[in-house]
C-alpha cells in the first residue's frame, strides 16, 4: 500500500460562466462552481492547474479579481503547431462556455510584496500574473509603471483595462516589437531606482535579459515567473546520495540518472507534481536537513539560499545525504 503526502490543496470540477477573445490568439475564461459556492481566496501572482484530459495538467496565472470569490479568470495563448505540449491547444479547442473542467490551487510562488514603487516588465502573456499586481499597487497608493512588449499591437491582451487602470496618467508603455523593437530594459531601469522592487513575467529570452541589468541592484529586488525551466547547466554535477524521508521512516538511494520525486514515487510515496520541469512549483518540499542543488526556476536566489524548501522534480542534493519532510 502507497502512503500518501500530499497538501490539501482545494480541488473541484469547474464551469466555464465566459470565454473572451482577449487578443490574437488569447482567449480568457471565466471559471465558477457549478453549485455558486465561494472559491478559495487568492493572492496576485498566484496560479492554478487545470487537469484537462485526464492526463495533462498546466498552469495557468489568475488574472481577475481576487476580492470576487465568485468566479477566477485565466487567459490562455495558444501555442502555435509543434510550440509547446498541447495544453493550450487543447483549452483553446475545447474549454467553451457551458464546459467544465477540474482545477487545482490556487498556489503562489510569485507574490506581491509591500514596497512604496514598483516596475512591472511584461512580454506578452506574462501580462496575466501582472494585472492584479497592478490594481493591488494602485490601490495601496504605491507608484508604479509598467514596461509591457508583444509581437504586435494586435497580439497584446487586455489593452482595454490597462488603459483603464492607468487613468490617463501615462504609467503604461506599451511597445509591440514591429513598432518599437526589443523593450528598452535599460532605459526602464534607469528610471527606476533602488528601492523599487521590480516584477517581470514573459518568455525566457525577456527574463534572462532582465536577470542579467538586475545583478547590480539590492538583492531581492527583482521577482520573476517563468512559463518555461531555465536551460540545464551543462557542467552540473548529479552524483548518487542518500535519501531519508523523516515522516514515511524511509532511507532510499537516489541514483545519479533518476530524480528525487520518481525515487520517492517508486518507493511508494505519492506526492502532488505536475510539470516535472521545476517551474510550477507543485512539487515544493520541505527540507529537514541538508543542503538542496537548486535547479529550478520558481525561487528566487534569496529563497535558494535559505534552503527552507525544493523543488524535487529537477533539484538534487549538495553531499551525501538529504533529509525532507516526506
Amino acid at each position: 500500500m502507497s502512503t500518501q503526502h500530499t497538501a490539501a490543496e482545494y480541488q473541484a470540477e469547474l464551469t466555464v460562466s465566459g470565454r473572451t477573445q482577449e487578443a490574437e490568439g488569447v482567449v480568457s475564461l471565466t471559471l465558477r462552481h457549478p453549485d455558486g459556492r465561494e472559491l478559495p481566496a487568492w493572492q496576485p501572482g498566484a496560479h492554478i492547474d487545470l487537469l484537462l484530459d485526464g492526463s495533462r495538467t498546466r498552469q495557468y496565472s489568475l488574472c481577475g479579481d481576487p476580492e470576487d470569490r465568485s468566479r477566477w479568470q485565466i487567459a490562455v495563448l495558444r501555442e502555435p503547431d509543434g510550440v509547446g505540449r498541447g495544453g493550450s491547444a487543447h483549452v483553446h479547442a475545447t474549454l467553451t462556455e457551458g464546459e467544465r473542467v477540474q482545477v487545482r490551487g490556487p498556489r503562489n510562488h510569485f507574490e506581491l510584496r509591500p514596497a512604496r514603487r514598483y516596475l512591472f516588465v511584461a512580454g506578452g502573456i506574462g501580462i496575466t500574473p501582472l494585472l492584479p499586481m497592478l490594481a493591488a499597487a494602485e490601490a495601496a497608493g504605491g507608484e508604479w509603471t509598467l514596461l509591457y512588449g508583444g509581437r504586435t499591437r494586435g497580439s497584446m491582451a487586455f489593452l482595454d483595462r490597462l488603459t483603464a487602470l492607468d487613468g490617463g496618467r501615462g504609467r503604461i508603455t506599451v511597445a509591440p516589437q514591429d513598432e518599437t523593437g526589443l523593450l528598452d530594459l535599460d532605459r526602464a531601469l534607469a528610471a527606476a531606482g533602488p528601492d523599487t522592487l521590480v516584477y517581470c513575467c514573459g518568455p525566457g529570452p525577456l527574463l534572462d535579459a532582465i536577470e542579467d541589468r538586475c545583478r547590480t541592484r539590492p538583492p531581492g529586488t527583482l521577482r520573476t515567473e517563468r512559463f518555461t525551466a531555465r536551460p540545464a547547466d551543462p557542467d552540473a554535477v548529479s552524483d548518487a546520495f542518500e535519501l531519508v524521508l523523516q515522516e514515511s521512516g524511509l532511507t532510499l538511494t537516489v541514483a545519479p540518472g533518476a530524480s528525487i520525486l520518481q525515487t520517492v514515487l517508486d518507493a511508494g510515496v505519492q506526492v502532488l507534481y505536475s510539470c516535472t520541469e521545476g517551474t510550477c512549483g507543485t512539487c515544493e518540499t520541505e527540507i529537514v536537513e541538508g543542503e538542496a542543488d537548486h535547479r529550478d526556476s520558481v525561487l528566487s536566489a534569496e529563497e535558494q539560499a535559505a534552503n527552507e524548501t525544493m523543488m524535487i522534480c529537477v533539484s538534487r542534493c549538495r553531499g551525501r545525504r538529504l533529509m525532507l519532510d516526506l
